[in-house]
């Protein structure tokens, strides 16, 4: 098999698993991959192929971070967070030195955090919802003001 040919199967073959992930890194990576495929067939060395395979990989990945925390969701903070101040009722702590608990809202449980200051909420206790972290909701013992 030519050297340009296995470069395009790790290609192919990242650019296939990034389609499980949608992360974007593994793109970038194949992209790099394909980048050293193209310097095989015109003819560069071992060395040269992974030279040019990384530098567009590392670029690659620098965009994607860079690109990425500049569109990260503020869903927390998002003033269209339709879940803000909407009551969740405390059914179990999970880990009380963090302050995780699984709340119930909307008719199934959520992992919740409770965030600020106070005294731990008992079972049971009507949690407001402050924000949101991924999946995991940010909860205070106190209404929000209206």
């Amino acid at each position: 098999m030519e050297f340009w040919l296995a470069w395009v199967v790790v290609g192919f073959v990242l650019v296939t698993v990034e389609l499980a992930t949608g992360t974007f890194y593994l793109l970038v990576l194949g992209v790099g991959a394909f980048a050293g495929a193209a310097a095989a067939y015109f003819g560069g060395n071992v060395l040269v192929q992974a030279v040019v395979a990384s530098v567009v990989a590392i670029a690659g990945v620098f965009a994607v971070h860079h690109w990425g925390s500049r569109n990260k969701s503020g869903s927390a903070n998002d003033s269209n967070f339709l879940d803000r101040g909407q009551p969740a009722v405390l059914e179990s702590w999970v880990d009380e030195a963090t302050r995780l608990v699984r709340v119930r809202y909307r008719g199934t449980s959520w992992n919740a955090k409770v965030v600020g200051g106070g005294p731990a909420p008992a079972m049971g206790a009507t949690l407001y919802i402050e924000g949101q972290e991924g999946n995991t909701l940010r909860v205070v013992s106190t209404p929000p003001a209206a």
